[in-house]
């Protein structure tokens, strides 16, 4: 039995994303009932058992490799991809039109410019306070980031050592699937607008015209690939 074979059965019969381990885990853990089952039977241990007993996340991750090029050779409709949480079998973005017809009361909302441009800030400065996105963007983000909680996008992540000790926020899991990215570091510019200095309420205040420079680094830009700032769409 290849182990290929094995992983996308796996990843078929699964509903959620499937981590490396978790993989390891069900190969292995099913070689070793089989092989205890066959304990005092006088039939054969079949020959394919012994290897999957040794399996790893390398042999795991050749065989996701593999599956993904015989995918595209064959130019299926779906492919392997990996999510923040796992491996998933997915349909290929250009047939997402005709999947969601099966789900016409589950229409995606596309997020507006503002709660973009506070899910931006979120994103590559958390975790940050509701203040210090103010400061950024020089507006009330109440709703924005109530929006955004109830979407799953964010999270709380704590308190700030500071005065009334506000609430902190990060990014979920979630806003990486939604954007499909595995990791933060994967953010366009990432390193560079984490280095970007962010207006404090203060600083704003005494400007006049709160968060003028900083927002143009933080701006959302679906369009084009020379802007400075992240390319992300909701």
């Amino acid at each position: 039995m290849e182990l290929v074979s094995i992983v996308e059965s796996l990843l078929f019969a699964s509903q959620e994303p499937l981590t490396l381990a978790q993989m390891v885990a069900a190969v292995k853990d099913t070689a070793k009932d089989i092989k205890q089952g066959q304990e005092g039977s006088e039939d054969p241990l079949p020959d394919w058992v012994e290897p999957l007993l040794q399996v790893d996340p390398t042999q795991i991750q050749g065989a996701l490799d593999t599956l993904i090029s015989h995918y595209d050779e064959d130019q299926r409709a779906f492919t392997v991809v990996e999510r923040s949480s796992g491996w998933r079998l997915c349909a290929r973005g250009e047939y997402a039109e005709w999947c969601r017809a099966l789900y016409p009361g589950r229409k995606p909302q596309r997020l507006s410019q503002p709660a973009l441009e506070t899910l931006a800030i979120i994103a590559y400065r958390q975790p940050i306070t509701r203040a210090g996105v103010e400061a950024v963007r020089g507006v009330s983000v109440d709703a924005m980031v109530q929006q955004l909680l109830d979407r799953g996008l964010i999270k709380i992540e704590g308190r700030a050592d500071l005065p009334g000790r506000p609430l902190l926020y990060g990014t979920t899991d979630s806003f990486l699937d939604h954007f499909g990215v595995r990791t933060l570091d994967e953010l366009p510019n990432a390193a560079e607008l984490r280095r970007v200095k962010l207006p404090t309420a203060d600083e704003s205040a005494e400007a006049g015209s709160p968060g003028t420079e900083s927002p143009q680094q933080l701006t959302l830009d679906s369009g084009s690939e020379a802007s400075t700032g992240p390319q992300l769409e909701s």
